[in-house]
């Protein structure tokens, strides 16, 4: 039997366990997710786990995933509530109703009593506040009242992806969790050498984006455009052109790498009147060649969003210096820079939009893996 039996709570699409699909010693048994499409997602990226679907807040439902669990055995707990509520993404509005959701992953906690679990989210979590037993405290200060008797913390739980050497800045707060009666002490693994954007796309082929003026315009400002398509495609299916206004391509074609269009003298984001476009120095930025990613958000296929754009490179037009590849990662670029396994079994109904925002939304599976593969080496 495995050492690792697994539930996941929030699973979202399997973002995060999908680098655990293949070690020997754990295996995810079940899952519970409430949106009926990500269920169905999940079940083709993690066909061996038992989906329920529903919402975990309902009490019958609640009850249901726990008794299914102990048929299972399950002794190890992925919780990864949602974290629009907190990110620095979002509004985050005090009180925010889906905070209050790390409830419910403690409760199931609690009635299980599993040896392990991990309780995953967004490092604003540390200063989230709740109301418990009318109190208004902390969400760390709740998970140690309730969880403290009986589960040991790790020391540490702020955590970097590219520290687990995947090709992102992304952070994330982890709480790892150990059931007092096992004599083991989960912490972090050690840092992992920094994987920068050019080692993981860089010899990629180039991919100019597809203008939602359509092709004719698209040829007229890309005449290589069909021949890179095909040059990509037999990369990847996935690595495909990104869909993208002409006004924005052009921005970006005059901006460089590691640059926000925001600075352009001559090509910025604009209105029809001229006017500049009002945005956060971090939008309509490429991203740097010789750093990771970006954190990559829900929004990673916009180009006005939080520096999503691919880096580019410098090239000679008519006299001018232009800069390639004006347009968000490729889905395959984005797999590599999620850590997702690049033959990742993507259902064919899911459309782009769809696909980049469950990832966009998910913490990049190689985190989970070499934090799980941590505890495996202990016991």
């Amino acid at each position: 039997m495995e050492k690792l039996r697994g539930l996941s709570l929030f699973s979202n699409v399997g973002v995060a366990e999908a680098g655990i699909d293949h070690i020997k010693d754990i295996k995810m048994l079940l899952a519970n997710e409430i949106d009926h499409k990500r269920c169905l997602f999940y079940s083709c990226v993690h066909p061996g786990t038992k989906m329920i679907e529903g919402d975990i807040t309902n009490d019958m439902l609640r009850t249901k995933i726990v008794e299914e669990a102990r048929k299972l055995q399950i002794n190890f707990i992925l919780a990864t509530p949602p974290c629009q509520g907190m990110s620095e993404a979002g509004k985050r509005e005090e009180f925010d109703e889906r905070n209050e959701l790390i409830y419910y992953a403690v409760d199931v906690i609690k009635r299980l009593h599993p040896e392990f679990a991990i309780i995953e989210n967004v490092p604003t979590i540390l200063k989230t506040k709740i109301k418990y037993k009318d109190r208004i405290v902390t969400i760390p200060e709740y998970l140690h009242a309730e969880l403290d008797e009986h589960y040991h913390f790790n020391k540490e739980s702020l955590i970097k992806a590219m520290d687990c050497g995947i090709p992102q800045m992304r952070e994330r707060n982890i709480y790892l969790l150990v059931r007092k009666d096992r004599n083991v002490e989960w912490e972090f693994p050690k840092k992992q050498d920094t994987v920068t954007l050019e080692e993981a796309i860089g010899d990629l082929p180039d991919v100019d984006p597809m203008l939602r003026e359509g092709m004719n315009l698209t040829l007229e400002k890309f005449p290589d455009f069909l021949k890179k398509k095909e040059i990509a495609q037999k990369v990847s299916k996935w690595h495909r052109p990104p869909v993208h206004s002409w006004k924005q391509v052009e921005w970006m074609m005059h901006t460089p790498t590691g640059k926000s269009a925001i600075y352009n003298e001559v090509y910025y984001p604009q209105k029809a009147d001229g006017t500049h476009v009002v945005a956060h120095h971090n939008h309509y930025r490429r991203m740097n060649w010789d750093k990771p990613a970006r954190t990559m958000t829900q929004n990673n296929g916009v180009i006005s969003s939080l520096a999503c754009v691919h880096p580019g490179r410098a090239y000679q037009r008519n006299g001018e210096t232009l800069y390639s590849n004006p347009r968000v990662l490729t889905i395959y670029e984005l797999l590599i820079v999620s850590s997702l396994p690049l033959d990742w079994n993507i259902p064919e109904w899911a459309n782009e939009s769809f696909i980049r925002k469950v990832i966009g939304e998910g913490i990049p599976s190689r985190m989970i893996t070499v934090i799980v593969n941590e505890l495996l080496n202990k016991i």
